[in-house]
């Protein structure tokens, strides 16, 4: 049936060998709806002169562009209830924009110290690399920018983020945004992949991606081949309702996980779209099943033109509610919001913690069982004089060694005939005056480590 609406609309888009250049990314960008006439023309139906008006009014500000292919997901006979639709096209409540509205309500304009370069959590920055969207989202935070710097920047100007991040060595996490960070062609991608590499205090690089969701032909084998070059690479993308988990979202996702890339979402909690917990626990199900880990339930943004979108914060709570204790502990987000002015996201959760005191403290569970956490009596905090750098108490950071498995390995080779591993300074061992094969022990050598302290029993044949 989808491969049907698929080749329905390509024929309305007046191509030939529809389907095959269906699943090319770049076709769909280039046959992107971008005015109503359009998509009226594509889906059949019919805006009557009243509210065509109002919308032509919306997208003066505010642009349209949908994928042909998020546009086939769209129900036609009931559009007006349809989440797709409501993500996608434009509405004239857009317009509205209340006192509390702000265009840059995460402030990511004043924390940039470089261009591109968004610095306002310690240990990690976020790095803009194209103002391109495959889709503009009508939810988008970024509405300030859509349409009106649409371009992919330079080398140039990305250099000067990347010198950024080269002198600041307390970056060890770099989020590429947009815009859609796929948006890139890969070689380009590459390069920008290969100077973070580079970096050495950079540990990580993720990105943050909605072409899953909106076009998951982007996702191909020659991407993903590129992407395995670059590990540790994480990819966050942007589900918000359970049916825009399709067939190829679903191939586009086992693609990145087969290739060993961990899967996050970021959910934004939306009026009317998915502000039901029966939809959101159907969404983090299907995250889970297809090897997507549910990230952040997000509270929507207080942008210029959303607060149609927005929902009470009593109702995210009510939602996670429903999650924590009703379904896996992996299926659950952390429902946040990102605080207006930069202050950054703040876990907003169910109270689950009714009173402590200093031996005891009271807790309930999801069913409303209330009970109680005893806390230890003998614990005696280490000493810490804040000297990390010399401590030698429990700040031992760096990676072990494996020269313990020395010992072990004996134990599991079939071509060694110990058979246990005893304590050097055992005395009954040591009342036997030999290692228990009828070896003497006297000149026994030493060793660092497990296996120089221990003797091996051997097998008796």
């Amino acid at each position: 049936m989808i491969e049907n609406r698929h080749h329905d609309l390509a024929e309305r888009l007046d191509v030939k060998d529809g389907l095959n250049l269906w699943r090319d990314w770049k076709w769909q960008i280039k046959h992107s709806i971008r005015d109503i006439p359009t998509f009226e023309k594509l889906l059949g139906i019919r805006f009557d002169a009243e509210r065509r008006e109002k919308l032509e009014a919306t997208l003066a500000r505010f642009p349209l562009s949908i994928t042909p292919y998020y546009l086939s997901l769209i129900e036609v006979k009931d559009y007006a209830n349809d989440p797709i639709f409501y993500q996608a096209f434009p509405q004239a409540a857009e317009l509205e924009i209340l006192p509390g509205d702000m265009s840059d309500p995460l402030a990511e304009d004043k924390d940039s110290p470089a261009p591109g370069i968004t610095h306002r959590y310690p240990d990690r920055v976020l790095f803009q690399v194209s103002n391109l969207c495959s889709m503009y989202c009508r939810h988008c935070t970024r509405k300030r920018r859509v349409g009106d710097r649409d371009f992919i920047p330079g080398r140039q100007v990305l250099d000067m983020g990347l010198a950024y991040i080269r002198k600041t060595p307390a970056v060890r996490d770099v989020l590429l945004s947009g815009g859609d960070p796929f948006m890139l062609s890969d070689d380009y991608l590459d390069w920008i992949l290969t100077e973070l590499d580079a970096i050495e205090h950079v540990e990580i690089v993720r990105i943050g991606t909605r072409m899953p969701v909106v076009l998951p032909y982007r996702i191909t084998g020659d991407l993903v081949e590129m992407l395995k070059r670059h590990q540790p690479v994480w990819v966050n993308t942007h589900f918000n309702h359970p049916r825009e988990i399709t067939a190829s979202s679903r191939q586009a996702l086992a693609r990145l996980a087969d290739a060993g890339i961990p899967l996050g979402n970021q959910t934004v909690l939306l009026a009317g779209i998915n502000d039901c917990p029966r939809i959101m626990r159907k969404l983090v199900h299907k995250l889970v099943q297809n090897r997507v880990r549910p990230y952040y339930l997000f509270q929507c943004d207080m942008s210029e033109g959303l607060s149609h979108f927005r929902t009470p914060v009593g109702k995210g709570i009510e939602i996670v509610e429903s999650l924590i204790g009703h379904t896996s502990g992996l299926a659950v987000p952390t429902y946040v919001i990102d605080a207006p002015g930069g202050g950054g996201k703040i876990p907003v959760m169910p109270q689950y913690l009714i009173s402590w005191n200093t031996n005891k403290v009271v807790l309930r569970n999801f069913e409303g069982v209330i009970t109680t956490y005893k806390e230890p009596d003998s614990y005696r905090p280490v000493f810490c004089d804040r000297d990390c750098d010399k401590c030698r108490l429990s700040l031992k950071l760096d990676e072990a060694e494996e020269y313990q498995a020395l010992g072990i390995e004996s134990l599991l080779a079939d071509h060694d005939e110990a058979l246990s591993l005893v304590p050097a300074d055992t005395r009954r061992i040591d009342r036997r005056g030999d290692n228990g094969d009828g070896r003497s022990s006297a000149g026994r050598p030493g060793g660092n480590g497990l296996a120089g302290r221990l003797r091996r029993i051997f097998r008796r044949r």
